[in-house]
């Protein structure tokens, strides 16, 4: 799976030699609030191109020792928004902050021990004899590694054995982890319990829901599971977990892109002294009966990504629903873990009986005189307590499942927009091939919407009519929906009806 490499700092840029620098490996406590991607529509979350957003809010406690220091919050969020950090708890807060964005890898840490001591350590590949020395790194990441030993000037991997370096500590700058860190001075040392609070990108949600039809197709038994993502390289454990739904009005921003290196390594221009080290390698090997080294191995292929995708959930924890100004906040009862590069599931809400009724419905334009297609159905309810509902639904997708045999069979899948309570609420599932329209002309500018039913029991139907101008001339009396012309009929069992229509200006 494709990791996100985002490590940020926030570090102070006058810091001098030797300062004090105090470190907080991870939060004692932890609370995530995930925000959609409102312009996501109804697809579903890609873990891999997250573009909603987190508040993440952390509890450390930390010591501190007098005078000036640098205090380091490891484990934030890879994805952190640098201009929203929030730190409450310092007895006398922080001086300065600056982006530093280093990220360890094997690019950066040459960089940062330019100059430094390391060890080179090689290894015969015929005889697995390992022999190491010190070196100098006297050049970075960028063409070739130069090395300077106790022989000389060489470069990295140009010898013909295996080699590698061992760096005998991180330098200052680089961790494995997202880093946070602030300048801070306190008169006398100091044990405080600190708030750090931010924004961090790459995180989303949904609603998903299940729904049921009863035997007699009246009633819906809908559930409602929230599926929390977290595009991010951080997990977060334990976490006080939450999800807002609605529109908060907020640019968009996404975090600055790490500085992680990799590390390219280059020997002698082809053509010169590459081919004579190489034939020295050779014609060496051969006195002393060694075969040559083999060849190096080829790349390793990309990482997979984003079919891995771990989904737990516990109908036991039900999302508790809490009014937030305009907004609605569900909350996670029992701390949960909000893993990296994964997805979550948790209970939203179980409606065990909520009435529907089926429709089946159609799109046409009255002079579409090659109109021949089935119904879509629908299945049509109120958002209100009398229906089995009457609480605010988040937008997702809709499973609809029935029974035949005794045995659950999927009939459909559909979607919900946001739905405040009162709103109507229709699920649009799959074509209903025994339930079609057709329309035929005769002459006079007439024509003839006939609609037939093959199932056994008799179907609504709706045909929501697009009409040119004023010309439309209806046999009945019409509904109106969205300013256009609407036929609702009862089609019998093993029947049909007819509307007909005239064009005024085809008589």
């Amino acid at each position: 799976m494709r990791r996100r490499l985002l490590w940020l700092g926030l570090l102070l840029a006058s810091a001098a030699h030797g300062q004090t620098v105090a470190t907080s490996a991870a939060p004692d406590r932890v609370a995530v609030t995930i925000y959609r991607d409102l312009n996501r529509g109804r697809e579903r979350p890609n873990l891999q191109w997250l573009n909603g957003y987190a508040l993440i809010t952390e509890t450390r406690r930390v010591q501190l020792r007098a005078g000036s220091s640098e205090l380091r919050f490891e484990g934030v969020a890879g994805g952190i928004l640098p201009q929203s950090a929030i730190i409450t708890g310092l007895p006398n807060g922080f001086l300065e902050k600056n982006r530093d964005a280093y990220l360890l890898s094997p690019g950066t840490l040459l960089d940062r021990s330019l100059g430094r001591r390391v060890q080179l350590r090689r290894t015969d590949r015929a005889t697995g004899r390992v022999i190491e020395q010190e070196a100098l790194v006297r050049s970075g990441a960028d063409g070739a590694v130069v090395l300077q030993t106790s022989a000389g000037f060489e470069a990295l991997r140009c010898s013909g054995l295996a080699e590698t370096l061992v760096y005998p500590e991180v330098p200052p700058g680089l961790s494995a982890k997202p880093t946070l860190a602030v300048a801070i001075r306190t008169p006398t040392p100091v044990e405080a319990t600190v708030s750090l609070s931010y924004l961090a990108s790459g995180f989303d949600w949904q609603a998903n829901y299940v729904a049921s039809l009863s035997q007699d197709e009246r009633t819906l038994h809908l559930s409602a599971w929230l599926t929390l993502a977290n595009g991010d390289e951080t997990s977060f454990f334990n976490a006080d977990t939450q999800a807002v739904a609605g529109r908060v009005n907020r640019e968009d921003a996404r975090a600055p892109e790490p500085e992680a290196r990799p590390l390219q390594i280059q020997c002698w221009p082809a053509g010169t002294t590459s081919d004579i080290a190489e034939q020295v390698i050779a014609v060496n090997a051969q006195e002393s009966g060694i075969a040559p080294p083999p060849p190096p191995p080829p790349p390793p292929s990309p990482e997979r990504g984003g079919e891995d995708i771990v989904v737990t959930g516990s109908r036991v924890m039900e999302a508790r629903r809490e009014r937030l100004g305009d907004l609605q906040l569900y909350r996670i009862p029992e701390p949960v873990t909000v893993a990296a590069n994964s997805q979550k599931q948790v209970a939203l809400m179980e409606q065990p009986s909520v009435k529907v009724s089926r429709i089946y419905r159609q799109r046409l334009s009255v002079v579409d005189r090659n109109f021949d297609q089935p119904a879509q159905l629908v299945l049509v309810t109120r958002n209100r307590a009398a229906e089995g509902l009457g609480l605010p639904l988040p937008a997702g997708g809709v499973s609809v499942f029935g029974k035949q045999g005794g045995r659950p069979i999927l009939i459909g899948e559909g979607a919900i927009d946001d739905l405040a309570v009162g709103e109507d609420v229709e699920l649009t599932l799959a074509e209903a091939p025994g339930v079609r329209g057709k329309v035929s002309r005769t002459e006079g500018g007439r024509y003839t919407l006939r609609v037939t039913n093959d199932r056994p029991v008799p179907v609504h139907y709706e045909a929501e009519l697009f009409v040119p101008d004023d010309r439309f001339r209806p046999a009945s009396r019409l509904d109106r929906r969205n300013g256009r012309p609407v036929w609702k009929t009862t089609v019998p069992a093993n029947g049909s009806v007819s509307l007909s229509y005239r064009i005024s200006d085809e008589d």
